[in-house]
């Protein structure tokens, strides 16, 4: 079997310290793939572009704020569509922080957006939804990671 290729992509699910809650914005029903589904921000990686890069590149461009990235949540595999070679995508999630949650402003690519809390996203989202595994997951991360190591972070970035 020969190797393929991929997209290599990246999520962000935004926090805000201020509030403690998450951002979820609902995708526009105009979108190419999962119109009206609930995510987080997400995008694929450019030629010549870092993940760390992409990741706030993505941000600006979907909320129209800057943010901070504070840890890796995790990796991704999927696929845009039907599984098959030309969707396969790989990635990975951040967790990021932005100080002001009014500050947001959507773009076309988003129909809805709401800060929600853990518990709120429960009810929210269906049981099993990839979007409410991902924020139990920062949840739990952010509960056990020393403010020391999310200091390095800010300062130090991810990429070599």
């Amino acid at each position: 079997m020969s190797i393929g290729r991929f997209f290599a992509g990246i999520g962000a699910l935004v926090w805000c310290a201020s509030t403690r809650k998450y951002l979820v914005l609902r995708r526009s029903a105009d979108k190419d793939f999962g119109g009206g589904a609930w995510e987080c921000v997400t995008g694929r990686v450019d030629q010549g572009e870092g993940f760390a890069e992409a990741v706030l590149r993505e941000a600006h461009e979907e909320l129209g704020a800057h943010a901070h990235i504070d840890f890796i949540i995790g990796t991704m595999h999927l696929y845009r569509g039907e599984a098959k070679p030309e969707n396969e995508m790989v990635g990975v999630q951040f967790c990021c922080s932005i100080k002001t949650p009014e500050a947001i402003k959507t773009s076309w690519e988003h129909a809805e957006h709401r800060w929600v809390t853990t518990e709120e996203a429960q009810t929210l989202l269906p049981g099993g939804h990839w979007l409410l595994k991902v924020i139990q997951r920062a949840e739990a991360m952010r509960a056990l990671m020393p403010r020391e190591l999310l200091e390095y972070y800010r300062a130090e970035g991810f990429e070599s």
